[in-house]
Protein backbone atom coordinates (compact mmCIF):
# COMPACT_ATOMS: atom_id res chain seq x y z
CA UNK A 1 0.00 0.00 0.00
CA UNK A 2 1.12 3.52 -0.74
CA UNK A 3 1.39 5.98 2.07
CA UNK A 4 -0.58 9.21 1.85
CA UNK A 5 2.59 11.26 1.32
CA UNK A 6 3.38 9.39 -1.90
CA UNK A 7 -0.11 9.63 -3.35
CA UNK A 8 -1.78 12.94 -4.19
CA UNK A 9 -5.48 13.07 -5.03
CA UNK A 10 -6.39 16.41 -6.56
CA UNK A 11 -9.24 17.93 -8.52
CA UNK A 12 -8.96 17.45 -12.25
CA UNK A 13 -8.93 20.42 -14.59
CA UNK A 14 -10.74 21.03 -17.86
CA UNK A 15 -7.38 20.58 -19.59
CA UNK A 16 -7.37 16.98 -18.31
CA UNK A 17 -10.77 16.06 -19.77
CA UNK A 18 -9.10 14.20 -22.65
CA UNK A 19 -7.10 12.17 -20.16
CA UNK A 20 -10.31 11.33 -18.27
CA UNK A 21 -11.86 10.23 -21.57
CA UNK A 22 -8.85 8.02 -22.32
CA UNK A 23 -9.06 6.45 -18.88
CA UNK A 24 -12.77 5.79 -19.45
CA UNK A 25 -11.99 4.14 -22.81
CA UNK A 26 -9.20 2.05 -21.30
CA UNK A 27 -11.48 0.97 -18.47
CA UNK A 28 -13.85 -0.62 -21.00
CA UNK A 29 -10.98 -2.43 -22.69
CA UNK A 30 -9.66 -3.65 -19.34
CA UNK A 31 -12.99 -5.23 -18.41
CA UNK A 32 -13.08 -7.16 -21.68
CA UNK A 33 -15.03 -5.01 -24.13
CA UNK A 34 -13.56 -5.53 -27.59
CA UNK A 35 -12.40 -2.35 -29.35
CA UNK A 36 -14.74 -3.17 -32.24
CA UNK A 37 -17.70 -2.64 -29.87
CA UNK A 38 -16.66 0.90 -28.94
CA UNK A 39 -17.87 3.78 -31.10
CA UNK A 40 -15.04 5.41 -33.06
CA UNK A 41 -16.07 8.85 -31.75
CA UNK A 42 -15.71 7.68 -28.12
CA UNK A 43 -13.46 10.57 -27.18
CA UNK A 44 -15.74 13.31 -28.56
CA UNK A 45 -18.79 11.63 -27.02
CA UNK A 46 -17.11 11.44 -23.62
CA UNK A 47 -15.83 15.02 -23.79
CA UNK A 48 -19.31 16.30 -24.66
CA UNK A 49 -20.80 14.27 -21.80
CA UNK A 50 -18.26 15.72 -19.36
CA UNK A 51 -18.92 19.26 -20.60
CA UNK A 52 -22.68 18.87 -20.14
CA UNK A 53 -22.31 17.17 -16.76
CA UNK A 54 -19.99 19.95 -15.57
CA UNK A 55 -22.55 22.54 -16.65
CA UNK A 56 -25.72 20.80 -15.44
CA UNK A 57 -24.82 18.13 -12.87
CA UNK A 58 -21.99 19.48 -10.67
CA UNK A 59 -19.47 17.19 -12.39
CA UNK A 60 -15.97 16.91 -10.93
CA UNK A 61 -13.03 14.69 -11.73
CA UNK A 62 -10.24 13.76 -9.36
CA UNK A 63 -6.75 12.73 -10.40
CA UNK A 64 -4.31 10.41 -8.63
CA UNK A 65 -0.65 11.39 -8.93
CA UNK A 66 2.52 9.71 -7.74
CA UNK A 67 5.78 11.64 -8.22
CA UNK A 68 4.08 14.04 -10.66
CA UNK A 69 2.83 11.13 -12.77
CA UNK A 70 -0.92 10.73 -13.29
CA UNK A 71 -1.81 7.14 -12.43
CA UNK A 72 -5.60 7.23 -12.16
CA UNK A 73 -8.81 9.20 -12.18
CA UNK A 74 -12.45 9.18 -11.14
CA UNK A 75 -15.48 11.17 -12.24
CA UNK A 76 -18.56 12.04 -10.21
CA UNK A 77 -21.68 14.12 -10.58
CA UNK A 78 -25.31 14.32 -9.62
CA UNK A 79 -27.24 11.30 -10.85
CA UNK A 80 -29.47 12.50 -13.67
CA UNK A 81 -31.95 9.68 -13.09
CA UNK A 82 -33.82 7.30 -15.29
CA UNK A 83 -37.21 8.94 -14.81
CA UNK A 84 -38.54 12.36 -13.78
CA UNK A 85 -37.24 13.41 -10.38
CA UNK A 86 -40.28 14.54 -8.40
CA UNK A 87 -38.74 14.06 -4.95
CA UNK A 88 -37.24 16.78 -2.76
CA UNK A 89 -33.43 16.91 -2.62
CA UNK A 90 -33.38 16.39 1.14
CA UNK A 91 -35.25 13.11 0.61
CA UNK A 92 -33.32 11.83 -2.39
CA UNK A 93 -30.41 13.54 -4.10
CA UNK A 94 -28.20 10.86 -5.59
CA UNK A 95 -24.60 11.29 -6.63
CA UNK A 96 -23.04 9.04 -9.25
CA UNK A 97 -19.43 7.86 -9.46
CA UNK A 98 -18.12 6.62 -12.78
CA UNK A 99 -14.89 5.96 -14.62
CA UNK A 100 -12.79 4.87 -11.66
CA UNK A 101 -9.52 3.97 -13.36
CA UNK A 102 -5.99 3.19 -12.20
CA UNK A 103 -3.08 2.37 -14.51
CA UNK A 104 -2.40 -1.36 -14.44
CA UNK A 105 1.06 -1.15 -12.86
CA UNK A 106 -0.35 0.92 -9.95
CA UNK A 107 -3.32 -1.29 -9.10
CA UNK A 108 -3.82 -3.08 -5.76
CA UNK A 109 -2.18 -0.23 -3.84
CA UNK A 110 -5.29 1.53 -2.54
CA UNK A 111 -5.42 4.18 -5.26
CA UNK A 112 -8.92 3.31 -6.51
CA UNK A 113 -10.13 3.37 -2.92
CA UNK A 114 -8.55 6.81 -2.36
CA UNK A 115 -10.06 8.16 -5.59
CA UNK A 116 -13.49 6.80 -4.70
CA UNK A 117 -13.27 8.26 -1.19
CA UNK A 118 -12.46 11.69 -2.64
CA UNK A 119 -15.46 11.47 -4.96
CA UNK A 120 -17.66 10.46 -2.00
CA UNK A 121 -16.40 13.46 -0.01
CA UNK A 122 -17.31 15.77 -2.87
CA UNK A 123 -20.78 14.26 -3.26
CA UNK A 124 -21.36 14.66 0.49
CA UNK A 125 -20.26 18.30 0.20
CA UNK A 126 -22.96 18.97 -2.40
CA UNK A 127 -25.55 17.36 -0.09
CA UNK A 128 -26.10 14.08 -1.86
CA UNK A 129 -28.09 11.58 0.18
CA UNK A 130 -26.73 8.47 -1.55
CA UNK A 131 -23.90 7.52 -3.87
CA UNK A 132 -24.55 5.15 -6.77
CA UNK A 133 -22.05 3.42 -9.02
CA UNK A 134 -21.85 0.44 -11.34
CA UNK A 135 -18.94 -1.80 -10.40
CA UNK A 136 -16.83 -4.02 -12.60
CA UNK A 137 -16.03 -7.45 -11.13
CA UNK A 138 -12.53 -6.18 -10.22
CA UNK A 139 -13.94 -3.06 -8.58
CA UNK A 140 -16.55 -4.74 -6.38
CA UNK A 141 -14.14 -5.55 -3.52
CA UNK A 142 -12.96 -1.92 -3.46
CA UNK A 143 -16.49 -0.56 -3.20
CA UNK A 144 -17.62 -3.23 -0.72
CA UNK A 145 -14.71 -2.23 1.53
CA UNK A 146 -16.07 1.33 1.50
CA UNK A 147 -19.53 0.22 2.61
CA UNK A 148 -21.33 0.05 -0.73
CA UNK A 149 -24.10 -2.53 -0.73
CA UNK A 150 -24.28 -5.32 -3.27
CA UNK A 151 -26.68 -4.37 -6.04
CA UNK A 152 -29.93 -6.05 -6.90
CA UNK A 153 -30.32 -5.09 -10.54
CA UNK A 154 -32.65 -7.30 -12.53
CA UNK A 155 -31.89 -7.63 -16.22
CA UNK A 156 -33.25 -9.31 -19.31
CA UNK A 157 -30.90 -9.78 -22.26
CA UNK A 158 -32.55 -9.06 -25.59
CA UNK A 159 -29.67 -9.99 -27.89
Amino acid sequence: MLTEKHLIIREGTIKEDSLIAKHFYQMWLDIGVDESNIILEWENITLKFIEEARRDLFYKAFIAEIDNTIVGSVSCQLFAGLYPNVLKDEYRKFGYIWGVYVEQSYRRQGIAKSLTNRAIEYLKAIACTRVVLNASPLGKPVYSSLGFSEGNVMQLDLI
